[in-house]
C-alpha cells in the first residue's frame, strides 16, 4: 500500500487527466476496496462491480479530492460504500419491482448505535489482542489483512521466505483466535 502523500499525487494526476496514474492508483487501492466492497454486498460478482463503478468515478472525480478534508483511502472508500449502497438498493428494487413496498420499508445499510458499539467494542479488543503478538505476527497479519497484501507480497516486502510468512501469519492468527475468545 502506498502512502497517503503518494495517493494523494496519484488522485491530483487522475485529475489531470493521466490514465497511468488511475492505473498505479488501481494496483495500489483495488485489494483493499474490493474487500471492503465484497464484505457490504456478500456478492463477490457485484463486489467487482462496485468496485468497476467505483474507479470510474473516483477518475471522474479525483479534481474533487481536498486533502485539508480527510485521507486518500478514506474518501476513496467512501465512493465504495455509495456504490454498495447503490448496488443494494439496485438489487433490491429489482427482487420488489412486482411488491408496492415503500422505500422507508427497506432495511437500513448503515449499522445501528448498538451494532456501532459492539463493533467499536470489538476493534478495541481486536487492537488490543494484535498489540501482545510478537512483531513479525502483527505486521504480517495488519499488512495482509488491512492492506490486502498477498503471502507473495508479503514474502517480498518482509525479505523473508513464504514459508516463514505463512507460519507467521497462520501463528498470528492462532494467538489471536485464543485471546479474542477469552
Amino acid at each position: 500500500m502506498l502512502s497517503s502523500r503518494h495517493l494523494v499525487q496519484l488522485l491530483n494526476d487522475c485529475a489531470r487527466g493521466d490514465s497511468q496514474a488511475l492505473a498505479r492508483l488501481y494496483r495500489a487501492t483495488a485489494p483493499q476496496l474490493f474487500a471492503i466492497a465484497l464484505r457490504i454486498v456478500r456478492r463477490r460478482d457485484s463486489a467487482e462491480d462496485v468496485l468497476q463503478e467505483s474507479f470510474v468515478n473516483i477518475w471522474n472525480h479525483a479534481r474533487e479530492y481536498r486533502e485539508d478534508k480527510g485521507a486518500p483511502l478514506a474518501w476513496m472508500t467512501t465512493i465504495v460504500r455509495h456504490r454498495c449502497i447503490d448496488s443494494l438498493r439496485r438489487l433490491q428494487h429489482e427482487n420488489l419491482a412486482d411488491d408496492n413496498i415503500d422505500e422507508e420499508q427497506w432495511p437500513d445499510p448503515d449499522p445501528t448505535p448498538l451494532e456501532q458499539l459492539v463493533r467499536h467494542r470489538e476493534g478495541v479488543l481486536l487492537r488490543q489482542c494484535l498489540e501482545g503478538l510478537q512483531a513479525k505476527q502483527r505486521d504480517s497479519i495488519v499488512l495482509a489483512y488491512y492492506h490486502g497484501l498477498t503471502h507473495e507480497q508479503l514474502a517480498r516486502h518482509m525479505n523473508c521466505p513464504l514459508g516463514t510468512i505463512k507460519s507467521w501469519v497462520r501463528r498470528g492468527l492462532e494467538a489471536l483466535k485464543g485471546c479474542l475468545e477469552r
